[in-house]
């Protein structure tokens, strides 16, 4: 049966899968992609970002690296517990996207990777980024794209045709989703489905403005993973956002 609190059981898991250089859609593309928005000496006043969602702070890491100071907030004590271990100079909290510990406008960035199709009040969770970021100051959201990543998404390998045809099945996009996944035996995992209207709304009345969007195709180490994977070298898996706050 699912557990109900599965980010502190299966924190673990992820830092073994997704962590410390392991897997190739971090080290490849989402890390270099955080570390090419961030805000530069000349962008910053206070110098703050703040991780929602840190995990066990891995991109909180390469944002101190880039000379910001980093807040990391995350509910899963056993995911701040790792996080501290591994030091790198972030500070970590544990706390909740909907509630962060951290003034009104006072942080030049924030980052979100991989969060919010986890959380069950999206508004909320927006509306307190917005509230922390100063005028001016950015978001960087990243998400398993909205569209292409649907539930029930994936190859199909149809043989009925003639001749055989492959193809990408997008599963019901519209219709938002509250799912448990097995994404490994015995580790469920909640995810939200929301088209991507609803972020982009739900931010920008938050006070967050759209600036650039990215949809980077699948990083070669991901697709060297499986001779499968190179069929689906068009596909993104991820989505990159970047906002402002107004």
């Amino acid at each position: 049966m699912p557990n109900p609190d599965p980010w502190e059981s299966h924190a673990a898991w992820w830092q073994d899968q997704f962590t410390d250089g392991v897997d190739p859609e971090y080290t490849e593309q989402i890390l270099p992609l955080v570390a090419q928005h961030l805000p530069g000496p000349d962008e910053r006043t206070s110098g703050l970002l703040v991780d929602v969602g840190c995990g066990e702070g891995q991109v909180a890491r390469v944002a101190a690296d880039a000379g910001l100071t980093v807040v990391g907030i995350d509910p899963a004590a056993s995911q701040v517990d790792v996080a501290r271990d591994r030091a790198g100079g972030p500070v970590y909290v544990q706390g909740s996207a909907t509630a962060l510990s951290v003034a009104d406008g006072v942080a030049d960035a924030a980052v979100a990777c991989l969060v919010f199709e986890h959380i069950v009040d999206v508004d909320a969770a927006l509306a307190e980024v917005a509230r922390v970021l100063r005028p001016g100051g950015r978001f960087l959201f990243l998400l398993n794209h909205p569209l292409l990543q649907t539930p029930g998404s994936g190859w199909i390998d149809d043989q009925v045709l003639d001749p055989p045809e492959q193809y990408w099945r997008v599963g019901p996009y519209l219709t938002e989703a509250d799912t448990v996944e097995e994404v490994e035996k015995d580790v469920f995992i909640r995810f939200f489905h929301r088209p991507l209207s609803r972020y982009l709304n739900a931010a920008r009345d938050a006070g967050l403005v759209l600036q650039r969007m990215e949809e980077p195709a699948p990083p070669p180490g991901f697709l060297a993973r499986a001779e499968e994977y190179a069929d689906a070298a068009t596909i993104p898996r991820l989505a990159f956002l970047l906002f402002e706050r107004t």
